[in-house]
């Protein structure tokens, strides 16, 4: 029976050819539809979170916000902070172009920007994963 895929085991071959596909995949997507449904149906519910929460710190990082404002904000540790932070300083600058990108976009209309189709969707698909949220919040 097979068992996780463990990165070190890959064959230099293996991984380029892996990452190869994924980012020529990934490349061929046009529309912001097309790029929601690929991760949905890639992504568990869990990763795509983790991901999105690793962007909204490197916004905030971007914006000039402190470690324990990203913190208190975010709900996430130093060390994470502290990873995205060397990443968008030492990374292939992926990060920093795409989130300056985005921002020079939607800078101009708030409601875009702010607008949380992503989570929506997620909530009419997993209601119950959201109801103590939703219990809370409206109060």
């Amino acid at each position: 029976m097979a068992g996780k895929v463990k990165y070190h085991e890959l064959s230099d071959l293996e991984k380029k050819k892996y990452l190869g596909d994924f980012y020529t995949m990934v490349s061929l997507l046009k529309t912001r539809e097309e790029v929601k449904n690929f991760f949905k149906d890639l992504l568990t519910l869990s990763e795509a979170v983790m991901i999105s929460r690793r962007i909204q710190i490197a916004k905030m990082l971007l914006e000039g916000h402190t470690y324990d404002e990203v913190r208190k904000k975010l709900k996430v540790g130093f060390n994470n902070i502290n990873q995205v932070e060397k990443w968008l300083n030492n990374g292939f600058g992926g990060y920093r172009k795409t989130i300056e990108e985005y921002q020079k976009k939607y800078k101009d209309n708030p409601k875009a920007k702010n607008s949380k189709p992503f989570k929506v969707g997620m909530m009419k698909k997993y209601p119950f994963h959201y109801l103590l949220w939703d219990m809370i919040s409206k109060k």
